[in-house]
């Protein structure tokens, strides 16, 4: 019963978020299923060109075309690697006029090849979106690793 509770209470608090901010979870959607599918082009297409990146240990990654080569470099260092899961969810949205801001949790697991063992990775972003044109794209993005829910308990 204890697991139960804090699955419901995130469903609520993603339902609640979903239904006052439709178009911000249509790019939450959109932002997950590229991660899950290791998509990069579609990933691409969610970023503001004077989009930010901000990764532990690293100088900002600033504008798309940074990101890009960026994300290039990341997925050629995985070749032959595939998402076996991944969860996500987002809170806390929020929006003023064209700028919006959310946290959001995510879990991977990722299969590497070659005999690897696979990732096992948890995270908590901060975005910042930006509005332009009708479209929400990703103008910041604060990602640091997290701790697995279990090791929360301990």
């Amino acid at each position: 019963m204890l697991f139960f509770r804090p699955a419901v209470a995130v469903f609520l608090v993603w339902m609640t978020a979903a239904a006052q901010h439709p178009e911000i979870d249509a790019f939450n959607r959109a932002f997950f299923d590229a991660t899950r599918h290791m998509d990069t082009p579609a990933t691409l297409a969610l970023w503001d060109d004077e989009g930010v990146s901000l990764l532990p240990s690293t100088n900002p990654i600033r504008g798309k075309s940074a990101i890009t080569k960026f994300m290039n470099d990341v997925m050629a260092s995985l070749a032959g690697a595939h998402m076996t899961k991944f969860e996500g969810a987002c809170f806390d949205i929020q929006q003023s006029g064209d700028w919006a801001s959310e946290w959001c949790t995510e879990h991977q697991l990722v299969e590497l090849g070659g005999g690897k063992p696979p990732f096992d990775g948890y995270g908590k972003m901060l975005l910042v979106l930006h509005r332009t044109a009708g479209k929400w794209r990703l103008r910041e993005e604060m990602w640091n690793q997290a701790l697995a829910p279990e090791a929360l308990n301990h």
